[in-house]
């Protein structure tokens, strides 16, 4: 894993949570930007799960191997699954949705890490 591309993930999916929670106040649907955001966002998802694949498939991996792929696989679920639930609901709740997703995606972001240092 690599530590930087992490921090940049958690940061940006805590940035477009605020937004969705933003917008859910504001009694709004999701729009393009939002969607866009986590557009970007699961493309970022994909370079990581690429990258930590790579890495365990290269011999850099020691720790919970099977732990650490189903959490990449988790994250990479999120987003589409967040986009299509909001999209679905055309409310504030739809919003919410995808603010609760993108405060999964660092949670589950900070696991990876733990997980690829063997710390936890």
């Amino acid at each position: 894993m690599i530590g930087g591309f992490a921090a940049w993930l958690i940061a940006g999916s805590l940035l477009l949570a605020v937004l969705c929670v933003i917008t859910a106040i504001r009694n709004r649907p999701m729009g393009v930007v939002l969607l866009a955001g986590l557009a970007v966002l699961e493309v970022a998802l994909l370079v990581q799960a690429g990258i930590g694949i790579a890495k365990v498939i290269g011999g850099e991996s020691h720790h919970e191997t099977p732990t650490f792929i189903g959490y990449l696989a988790g994250t990479i679920v999120i987003p589409p699954a967040a986009a299509f639930l909001g999209l679905a609901e055309r409310s504030r709740w739809g919003t919410a949705i995808a603010a609760v997703a993108c405060f999964a995606i660092p949670v589950m972001t900070a696991r990876l890490l733990q997980i690829w240092q063997g710390t936890a």
